[in-house]
This record gives C-alpha cells, sequence and structure tokens, in this order.
C-alpha cells in the first residue's frame, strides 16, 4: 500500500470522525500524528513545533486578553450600556431593536474581538426583548448569530492577530484594515433586517429622543473609551496589540471594581440611566467585585485552552500539507485561472467551502500560508488580501453545516439550530455582498492605513 493511499485513508477516518461530533482539536491531532509516521516524522519532531509556536507567538499573547476583555465587559455591565445606545438610536425604525442589536455587536466586537463571545452576549440580553417586542423568536437568534460575524472583523480581532503572526504583517495594519469592511457589514446587515422587518411588521417603535440618545452614550462612556483606547493606541503607535490587550483589561478591571464600590456607596442603580435622575448613576455601571474576578479569567482561560492547542497542531498540519505538496497543487489550480480577478474570486470560494465546514482559525491557519503568496504573485496588497479573506471566513460562522455562530445563539436563546437556518439567508446575502464590494475596492480596507 503506498503512502498516499495510506494518508487518503487517514484523512477519510477523520473526517467520518469530524462528522460524529469529534472535536476539531482532536480531529486534526489524530490526522497530524498519522500522517507524521507515514512520512517518518518522529513524535519527538512533532512536541519541538508544537512548543515552537508558542515560543515565538508573542503576538499570541493578546488572544487570551482580548478574550477576557470580552467576558469582563459582559459582566460589569458595560455591554448593557452599549446595546441600550444602540436601541436609543435606532428605535423609531422598524426593526429598531433588531437594528440596535446588530449596531451593539458592532459596538461589543470593538472591544472583545470575538464572534462566539459577541452572539453570547448580545443574544443573551437582546433576544427576550426581541421576543417582547414582537419579532420572530426565530429571527432574533439569526439576528444574534449574524451580528456575531464581525467580531473577528472590527478590531481588535483576534483571527487578525494570528493571521498577521502567521504570515509576518503588523498586527496594528491589520486591525486599521478591519474598520471600514466590518462597519460595512454591520450597516449591510442592518439594511436587510430593516427590509425584512418592514415585510412581517415587527418591532414596536419608540420615538427618536436626543434626550434619551444623549444620555444613553452618556452612560455608554466606559464602552466608548475602552474602544477609543485601544484604536487610539494602535493607530497611533504608542502601544502594539499585544499592549493594548493589557491596557484594556486593567482599565475593564478598574472600571468594573471602581463602579461597584461607588454604586453601593451611593445605593446606585446603575443598569438604566436614561431612568436615573442622579448624572453619577450614569457614570458607573453594574460592576464587580474582587472575588468575582477569579471566575472571569477562568472562563476566559478555558476559551484560550480550547484555542490556544488548535493555533499550534493547526500549524503542524500546514507544515505537512506543506510536505505533502498541497501548496503546489493549490497553486497550480489558482495560477490556471488566470489573472488577477479569477485567482481573487477562486481563491474567495476555496475560502467560502471552507468556512462551511471549519471554524475560521483552522481554515486561516491551514489556507492563509497557501492562498496569500499566490494573490500576492498576481497583484493583490498583502493587508487586503488578509481582509477578504478574513470577511469570507467569518461569513461561515452562519453557514451550515458548521456555522459556528449558529449553535451559539441556538445555544443562548433556546432556538433549535434548523429552525434558525430560514432567517440567516437575508443576512448571508448582505454579508456576501459586502464582501464581494470589499474585495473590488481595495481602498475599503487601505484608505485607513498611513503611506498607503
Amino acid at each position: 500500500m503506498t503512502d498516499g493511499t495510506i494518508i487518503t485513508l487517514i484523512s477519510l477516518g477523520v473526517t467520518f470522525l469530524f462528522m460524529l461530533g469529534v472535536p476539531v482539536f482532536l480531529v486534526i491531532a489524530y490526522w497530524v500524528i498519522g500522517c507524521s509516521f507515514v512520512l517518518n516524522l518522529t513524535l519527538d519532531n512533532l512536541g519541538a513545533e508544537l512548543l515552537n509556536v508558542f515560543n515565538k507567538g508573542f503576538a499570541l499573547l493578546a488572544m487570551p486578553l482580548f478574550i477576557l476583555t470580552g467576558d469582563l465587559i459582559n459582566k460589569s455591565g458595560i455591554a448593557r450600556r452599549l446595546s441600550d445606545f444602540a436601541y436609543a438610536c435606532l428605535g423609531w425604525l422598524r426593526g429598531g431593536l433588531a437594528m440596535a442589536s446588530l449596531g451593539a455587536c458592532g459596538l461589543f466586537a470593538a472591544i472583545s474581538g470575538s464572534n462566539s463571545a459577541t452572539t453570547a452576549t448580545i443574544g443573551s440580553m437582546l433576544h427576550p426583548e426581541m421576543v417582547k417586542g414582537g419579532y420572530d423568536e426565530r429571527f432574533s437568534a439569526a439576528t444574534a448569530a449574524a451580528g456575531g460575524t464581525v467580531g473577528i472583523i472590527i478590531p481588535p480581532s483576534i483571527i487578525f492577530i494570528v493571521y498577521g503572526f502567521l504570515m509576518n504583517l503588523p498586527i496594528s495594519d491589520l486591525f486599521v484594515a478591519g474598520i471600514l469592511p466590518g462597519a460595512l457589514m454591520v450597516i449591510g446587515m442592518q439594511f436587510a433586517c430593516w427590509i425584512i422587518c418592514r415585510m412581517n411588521g415587527w418591532g414596536y417603535l419608540i420615538p427618536l429622543q436626543l434626550n434619551r440618545v444623549l444620555k444613553t452614550a452618556f452612560g455608554a462612556w466606559l464602552g466608548f473609551f475602552a474602544i477609543g483606547l485601544v484604536l487610539w493606541g494602535i493607530y497611533t503607535g504608542k502601544f502594539s496589540p499585544t499592549e493594548a490587550a493589557g491596557v484594556t483589561v486593567g482599565f475593564c478591571i478598574i472600571a468594573g471594581l471602581l463602579s461597584w464600590v461607588v454604586s453601593r456607596m451611593f445605593r446606585l442603580d446603575g443598569t438604566k440611566p436614561w431612568n436615573e435622575k442622579s448624572y453619577l448613576s450614569m457614570l458607573v455601571v453594574e460592576g464587580f467585585t474582587i472575588p468575582e474576578i477569579p471566575g472571569i479569567v477562568m472562563r476566559s482561560a478555558q476559551i484560550t485552552g480550547i484555542l490556544a492547542p488548535l493555533i499550534a497542531i493547526s500549524v503542524v498540519m500546514q507544515q505537512i500539507l506543506s510536505l505533502l505538496g498541497a501548496q503546489e497543487v493549490i497553486g497550480d489550480f489558482l495560477t490556471s485561472m488566470g489573472g488577477y480577478y479569477p485567482v481573487l474570486f477562486t481563491a474567495m470560494l476555496i475560502v467560502f467551502f471552507s468556512g462551511m465546514i471549519l471554524e475560521s482559525l483552522p481554515v486561516t491557519i491551514i489556507l492563509a500560508p497557501i492562498l496569500a503568496p499566490i494573490a500576492a504573485s498576481v497583484g493583490v496588497d498583502p493587508v487586503h488580501f488578509s481582509v477578504i479573506f478574513l470577511v469570507g471566513a467569518s461569513i461561515g460562522f452562519i453557514t451550515p453545516p458548521y456555522g459556528l455562530n449558529l449553535y451559539v445563539a441556538s445555544g443562548v436563546t433556546g432556538v433549535p439550530y434548523f429552525r434558525l437556518l430560514k432567517y440567516t439567508v437575508p443576512y448571508l446575502i448582505a454579508l456576501i455582498s459586502v464582501w464581494v464590494l470589499v474585495s473590488l475596492v481595495p481602498d475599503l480596507a487601505l484608505a485607513l492605513l498611513p503611506n498607503r
């Protein structure tokens, strides 16, 4: 039996395990170990390569810190204030609460950098409110799932950190390049949401009141400050993305602890800023206590403990694929397409269909080192391609059969997975439209970058 036949059998076997629901990390690990034996690579080499990923991965330190940031702003009540502001701005439109939830996803993503955290937080907060407001429960759950797609595009972004680490690109440039495409994704989904809600008459309207908008904006000042702190520090070069993550965590801890002390000292209800007469209540949020911090850190560590080994084993998988000649095969196929646009759109199709069956992290780690050099060879700017690649990967969060955000939204809302699929279609159309637009207009990704 030839080596190629054995590797094919191993690949079919792990595919079957994946279909049975075996965790992706174990599926990739089984494939890597099996192929290592076939290629006569020792397990010592495998262990050394796994350790080497993190020895060279200073940028990856930002990942657990941004995950922790998302948990902190959720626990402290900052996320609730941001969603209140979005609703005050959009509640006067048909479907305003659903559009506000999408806006809140964008604001939350601008601090946390995680798609699943965005979906879980906004979905658990606003899904009950949307159902009470007359929205179909399937639509409201699908809205939370779709809104979470911007979690990895609007900076800071965990997956941009991984991409920059893999492709040796400045992470700060990638963060800035994601701002306009992320905003367009939110606007595109809000437009689709508005159309669907008008067709079905969903949602109760509230009057647009300048006083309410200003009060909720003032009440959300801690969230806006955290967003501004990250973007200002990275854009001006005052600190690296890793340092920005540490600064943001420190700010969120201080804000949460001080808010708890002040709210208890003055007997404030920090959850409803527009209903309070005291401006002091709008300055603070619900907050948390010191004994609660270990529990918050533990939840973040659990997520990091899932992602970090997956990154390491996927890097080794990519190395084995290189030894097997996968890069040359895909490269020859893409270059046979012709020029700039045929190569670009073929690469986009590969990313899209891969995102349907894999999470964005393994898609990025496996395909980016293969597709990015080929795209660069036909003239695609590396930073522009990073945005194209990751917007495409983010769409995979709401495309079956994988659709991670659909599982997350189903879990936090109680709506069965398959009942969400119908209402993801308008959001898919909106996201794909934005994706194509970003690919055709490089300035949407590069305009904010200095020296471009």
